[in-house]
């Protein structure tokens, strides 16, 4: 049986370029209230950009005995249950207006909300994994546990092993590609029938695809303005904001004890997550050997356990 949240709402963020706009981050909370509890709070960074939550609920059984860590999801700003921000809302463009600052304002607000700023840990899966490590590397005293879920240590190598992967689909399917991109046509049903050999391959492996993962990219196909702003038109096409992101010179930096985490056939491959493990002083790395891009719905239990054994060790 699912568990169910001890709470939900919205927290207040506002944001100064924007005086008359009430803008807000919406939250559900599993298990005790961090303030009832010794236990840090452990708060989850959706990916995307732009993709909620949802896909992450598998994660919420940590809420329950014998585990019963306070779990936090929340949706960043432009996406799920948080305020929405077309472009036309905006006082600068997208690219300006969503950016990883942000976004680290944003969590920082989160923290600051519960009170938890010196007692809290952080899962960040894909996106939410570079979120969280950007937020590590300021060394927040506060940050007991720190898990990079799926994540990239630069966007070049991830472009780089995404292209390794692509050229392994049929090829039928990489025609179907190379001429949607080249037409610009990534938001027609072609391109969307054709990305699904990729993310049967490398995003989720369970078939029928869980009804968390859909919930989650129907939100984005409602609403893409934050994932095309810093992502792009798809996972081939990185031509937003994050393009060029890289941590690697700042990774030395996180002192928080760090657990790496992917996946077999994850198209963040190995060699795109392996600088965290050489650059972190306190880090284990785990890989899922049945799952690709999102372990916590290809091997739950594994993953519910993993994340666990790592939070909660003495």
């Amino acid at each position: 049986m699912k568990p169910s949240p001890t709470e939900e709402g919205l927290i207040p963020f506002p944001i100064p370029s924007l005086p008359t706009t009430q803008t807000s981050t919406s939250y559900l909370l599993y298990g005790p209230h961090p303030s009832s509890t010794p236990i840090a709070p452990l708060i989850i960074l959706h990916g995307g950009p732009g993709i909620p939550h949802n896909y992450l609920l598998p994660l919420s059984a940590l809420s329950q005995p014998p585990y019963s860590i306070p779990i936090i999801f929340y949706d960043q700003l432009g996406c799920g249950r948080s305020t929405h921000l077309p472009p036309a809302s905006l006082p600068v463009p997208a690219a300006e207006f969503f950016t990883p600052a942000l976004f680290l304002s944003e969590l920082d607000n989160l923290l600051s909300y519960f009170t938890i700023r010196d007692n809290y840990s952080l899962l960040g899966q894909s996106w939410g994994g570079m979120l969280a490590a950007e937020h590590a590397v300021g060394q927040p005293t506060g940050l007991k546990n720190l898990i990079i879920a799926n994540s990239p240590a630069d966007m070049g190598s991830w472009m780089v092993a995404a292209e390794q992967l692509r050229g392994q689909l049929p090829e039928d399917v990489q025609d179907v590609l190379g001429r949607c991109e080249r037409e610009r046509k990534e938001d027609s049903e072609e391109y969307e029938t054709a990305m699904m050999a990729f993310y049967e391959r490398h995003v989720c492996r369970v078939k029928p695809m869980p009804a968390e993962l859909a919930e989650s990219f129907q939100a984005l196909k409602e609403e893409g303005t934050v994932y095309a702003t810093m992502n792009g038109p798809s996972e081939f096409s990185v031509t937003g904001t994050l393009k060029t992101w890289d941590i690697r010179p700042e990774i030395h930096k996180i002192k928080a004890p760090t657990l790496l985490l992917n996946g077999k056939y994850d198209e963040a491959q190995d060699e795109v997550v392996e600088p965290y493990f050489r650059a972190i002083d306190k880090v284990k790395w785990y890989r899922f050997a049945e799952s690709s891009h999102t372990p916590q719905l290809e091997e739950r239990e594994e993953f519910v356990s993993v994340v666990a054994g790592f939070l909660l060790a003495p």
